[in-house]
Parts: C-alpha cells; sequence; structure tokens
C-alpha cells in the first residue's frame, strides 16, 4: 500500500516582513496565502508574533477568512500567553501550533519546553481544544518532550527541523535524523500527529520525509526567499513535487 501524501503548510510571515521594512500594503500576505493554496499548499501558517514583527491583528482577520473561504485551514502559530489564547478563541483558525518565543530572536530558535511546564501548558491546550482547535506543540525531537506533550493532551507535535538542516557534517546530521525519526516514532505510539517544520528546503524535506510518521511539513523562509528568483508558484510546485517524490513507492 501507498503511502499516503504528506501535506504541505506554507508559512507567510516573511512577505508581512518586506511589508514592514517599508509601511504600506504591498506585498500583502493574504495574495501570497492565496497563490499559496492555488499553487498546491494544503495550508497557510502564520505566526502572530508578541511584537507584531511581521503578521499583524488584521493579517488574521484576512486569512481566517480567506481560508474559510477557501475550505483549507489556517494553523495559528502563538506564544503562550493569554493574549494569544484570547485572539486564537475569537478567531477559532483550524489549527494552533504552540511555539516559544523571546522578543531578542530573529527567528525561533529551539522548541517550547513542555517538559517541567506541563501545568502552564495544559490549561491553553484544552481551553483551545474545547473550542475546536486542533493543538500542535513545536517540540525538540527528545522523549521528554513528546511524553509530555502527550500529557498535557496536545493532538499534534511539530518537530523543530533546524538543526537537522544547518548542520553540514554528514556524520552529525545521521544523529540528528536517528533523533528525528525515534521521537516520531515515539510520538506516533502515543497517539500523536507528527508534523515538521523550520529550515528546511527542496533536500532536507525530502530528505525528513524517509521519516514514515510525518504527516506534514510547515515552509516558510526557504519558499519565500525562493519566490524572489522563481516566483512563488514555481517554488511551492518545486517543493510539492520534491515532498511528492519522497513518499513515491513508500509502503505504510
Amino acid at each position: 500500500m501507498k503511502r499516503e501524501r504528506v501535506r504541505l503548510g506554507v508559512n507567510i510571515d516573511h512577505v508581512a516582513t518586506v511589508r514592514n521594512a517599508r509601511g504600506g500594503f504591498h506585498p500583502d500576505p493574504a495574495r501570497a496565502a492565496e497563490a499559496a493554496l492555488a499553487a498546491g499548499a494544503d495550508g497557510i501558517t502564520a505566526h502572530l508574533r508578541e511584537d507584531r514583527r511581521h503578521i499583524t491583528d488584521a493579517d488574521i482577520d484576512v486569512l481566517t477568512a480567506l481560508c474559510r473561504r477557501a475550505g483549507k485551514p489556517l494553523n495559528l502559530e502563538m506564544a503562550v500567553t493569554e493574549e494569544m489564547l484570547a485572539i486564537a478563541l475569537r478567531h477559532r483558525p483550524h489549527a494552533a501550533c504552540l511555539v516559544p518565543e523571546r522578543r531578542e530572536e530573529v527567528t525561533t530558535e529551539g522548541g517550547l519546553a513542555v517538559a517541567g511546564h506541563e501545568a502552564r501548558i495544559a490549561p491553553v491546550v484544552k481551553a483551545l481544544a474545547d473550542a475546536g482547535i486542533r493543538v500542535s506543540l513545536f517540540i525538540e525531537p527528545s522523549e521528554d518532550q513528546v511524553e509530555a506533550a502527550a500529557a498535557v493532551g496536545a493532538q499534534v507535535v511539530e518537530f523543530h527541523t533546524g538543526r537537522y538542516c544547518h548542520l553540514t557534517d554528514p556524520a552529525e546530521r545521521a544523529v540528528e535524523f536517528d533523533r528525528l525519526a525515534a521521537a516520531a516514532a515515539q510520538a506516533d505510539i502515543l497517539g500523536l500527529e507528527v508534523h515538521a517544520g523550520h529550515g528546511l528546503d527542496y533536500a532536507t524535506a525530502g530528505a525528513v520525509l524517509a521519516i514514515r510518521e510525518i504527516k506534514e511539513l510547515n515552509i516558510g523562509h526557504f519558499l519565500i526567499g525562493e519566490a524572489v528568483f522563481v516566483g512563488l508558484d514555481a517554488a511551492i510546485r518545486r517543493m510539492r513535487a520534491a515532498m511528492d517524490e519522497a513518499v513515491s513507492g513508500a509502503v505504510s
């Protein structure tokens, strides 16, 4: 039996980064979202940061309506705060991915520390789930974090693939791949759906899909950067093709 098609979520945060560099309305993240869906993306991801450095509240208003009209999921990345919880409950996106956030970081530097912080995270997970929002936790591929994610009631874990993507030594990358594979197997046993993201490009996206438990990749920065040279439609279509090629012929 052939392996199921792996979903592609496209993160459009950095379209907003370019817009905000000069202010105004161009380029429009909503237009990018429409183009991404037309090119074969299975959903849209957007991170509403506490400092609103790229995506804004107005963007979330528009993206929520756009995805509902298109019948496609919006995955809202959010910090574990009362403010973000209230925003998520007001908009009720298809999914919310809880991520770590530090004001001084350029991008998300690691996974959410769930282990040891269950008492703070579990009520947020429950409130989101009770509202019909699918809850994902963006975590490191480690045994303690996977166990904690299951304990707080998450439905999905998204593994931080940044370390794997940035390693250049083949031996070190093989060790990190094994760590991702082991965590994915553990998550699957615990009933958690497995996603992955951060730092992925055409080659590394295909490589991590050798991990059969992965059901979805969320990719943003690389695709927006590649779009400068080839266009967003072409970049996403090539990523979609690379993902399909990676899983073609695989048995479940």
